[in-house]
């Protein structure tokens, strides 16, 4: 029988990997394995609770709140963007609807354009990043981001379309988004440690995101904005990870009839740069052969993956605060569980 766990601490070794690894599996104990630093300076190692910015992977947290406000009737996956935008973002098409948004088939513009090649160890931001701390202060980024292609006409990846999304659900809740998450999210999945944290004033629970320039460490309070919104930048555990998707797939956040729905394959995405051919749902990654569903993210000293298979339970769950070793971990999690 395999070691996990002395293969794990291999490949973390191996490729320098800074994190923490989480596997669930009905036919063996949870195993967690923490590596590397949470705070270089102070030499704080990384543990099992540590909290981490898992990136785009907020993206399917964003996906469960709108969910959860089309269950309460408040919208519908028809229902038109520019309906709730009022004057705000002209260049959004008129018929481009929640629906669109969610499965990345939407068209619209994107302030941060992955379909296009991007250094992500750039500073990326169009403004500075401290002036992007609510959903509304990322309006005048969105606003001149031009349409790519017509609503439906294919899937084109895009982070805007899940700001747009909160912003969104805020107008029609009344609710600031942060607060929307953890109200209609974590709270149903316990996920106690999972919050949109500012950089600025990380508590000492948290990570703290690196960069590696010229031989030296960096952290990434530049490179990102200050507290994230609807397309990424929460933190969380492993463990509150793990909440989640067996919340998700119980049906206490929304119902199975809508978790069905969410992981009803809207598109084939093929394979680029290397990566897997895959499919996609409404906020959800799905893999291209199988059932196994996917919640992912990277970005500056960020690096997350997390996968379910819907039948067996098995889960893995890996965080970083660097980009290092997160490929290697996580195909030699997929093949032995899925």
């Amino acid at each position: 029988m395999v070691d996990l766990g002395l293969e794990l601490d291999t490949i973390a070794s191996r490729e320098a990997f800074s994190g923490v690894v989480r596997v669930d599996s009905p036919d063996r104990p949870v195993l967690e394995r923490a590596y590397g630093l949470a705070d270089r300076r102070h030499a704080i190692p990384n543990e099992a609770g540590t909290q981490f910015g898992i990136a785009s992977g907020t993206k399917s947290l964003t996906a469960l709140t709108v969910v959860s406000l089309i269950e309460e009737g408040l919208i519908e996956l028809s229902t038109t963007a520019r309906s709730l935008l009022g004057d705000d973002l002209p260049l959004i098409d008129a018929d481009v609807t929640i629906e669109h948004l969610l499965s990345h088939r939407s068209g619209i513009g994107d302030y941060l354009d992955e379909e296009v090649e991007i250094d992500y160890d750039a500073y990326l931001m169009p403004v500075p990043v401290h002036e992007l701390a609510t959903t509304e202060q990322y309006l005048p980024i969105l606003a001149g981001a031009a349409t790519k292609f017509r609503a439906g006409e294919r899937f084109g990846y895009c982070n805007s379309g899940f700001v747009v999304l909160a912003l969104i659900a805020e107008r029609v809740s009344g609710v600031p988004f942060p607060e929307l998450v953890r109200e209609r999210v974590c709270g149903p999945a316990g996920m106690a440690d999972t919050a949109f944290l500012r950089s600025d004033e990380l508590p000492g629970s948290a990570a703290i995101g690196y960069l590696e320039v010229d031989g030296a460490w960096r952290t990434n309070v530049f490179h990102l904005p200050v507290r994230g919104t609807g397309d990424g930048g929460i933190y969380t555990t492993v463990a509150d990870i793990s909440a989640l998707w067996n919340a998700f797939f119980s049906g206490r956040i929304v119902s199975l009839d809508w978790v069905a729905e969410i992981v009803r394959s809207r598109s084939d995405v093929p394979a680029e740069s290397g990566a897997v051919a895959r499919r996609y749902g409404l906020g959800f990654w799905l893999n291209a052969s199988t059932d196994a569903v996917t919640i992912s993210g990277g970005d500056t000293g960020v690096s997350f993956r997390s996968s379910r298979d819907p039948h067996s339970s098995a889960t893995f769950t890996a965080i970083s605060n660097t980009g290092a070793g997160m490929g290697a971990l996580t195909r030699y999690l997929e093949e032995l569980l899925f």
